[in-house]
């Protein structure tokens, strides 16, 4: 994680009174310009900022984190997801091997959140190029696509209703909406989730004409091109 270091006014005046050597303002040029690409983008800050105290310490885990996932998370996810779905829908949205294909395919599309490095929620998402989902979508990475198919959302079992599911997907869209070549994020769900991902901005684009097994889904969607003017002032 990047730490924030601010400068004191004094220090500020001082940067002003002395002459730097070329290549110190330089430097200092691009850690300032770094500092305000990255105060732009919220969704990449962590939830809590340690204490002075425990930055003194060496070797610990941000209390709180955000990353994109690797193949190397593929069994954390998988049995996240398989606690999560099997015990209510009797199906994963995903098996250990699609996992681990598409954080070998698109790790940019997927989001963890991480407490003390131990993964508490995810998201895994592919591109697509067609206007609905079809029965491909869910295995199939189109990487000339612009929409993303959201494949799962998940959280572990102890840290569920504290509203994680909603923080990990509000930070999702803001980070889909810094990928130039992203248009909307589509998903499927069952019936009873559709009031949750209404809250997140999603809209109801009918009955999905995929099945799997007695399930049927509702098909959503996101308009992330409609919000241009969020990403031109996001800092991306």
């Amino acid at each position: 994680m990047v730490r924030h270091s601010l400068l004191s006014l004094h220090a500020q005046s001082c940067y002003a009174r002395i002459r730097l050597p070329e290549e110190e303002i330089l430097a200092t040029f691009c850690i300032k310009k770094t500092m305000s690409v990255l105060s732009a983008l919220p969704f990449m800050r962590p939830l809590h900022m340690r204490s002075p105290a425990s930055q003194g310490r060496r070797h610990t885990l941000p209390a709180s984190e955000f990353r994109s996932l690797s193949p190397e998370d593929a069994i954390s996810v998988f049995e996240i997801e398989r606690e999560a779905f099997i015990s209510v829908s009797g199906e994963c949205p995903l098996h250990l091997d699609e996992v681990r294909h598409f954080l070998t395919l698109c790790p940019e599309l997927s989001l963890g959140w991480f407490e003390e490095g131990r993964l508490v929620a995810f998201i895994i998402g592919s591109l697509w190029d067609q206007e609905r989902l079809t029965t491909d979508a869910l295995t199939l990475h189109k990487p000339h696509g612009s929409t993303v198919h959201i494949h799962v959302l998940a959280v572990h079992r102890t840290f569920r209703q504290q509203g994680k599911g909603s923080i990990l997907m509000w930070r999702y869209l803001q980070y889909l909406r810094c990928l130039p070549y992203v248009r909307r994020a589509v998903l499927m769900c069952e019936d009873f989730l559709v009031p949750f991902y209404r809250k997140s901005g999603f809209k109801v684009q009918g009955p999905s004409e995929i099945r799997v097994g007695p399930l049927a889904f509702i098909e959503m969607l996101y308009p992330v091109r409609g919000h241009a003017f969020m990403r031109r002032n996001s800092g991306c």
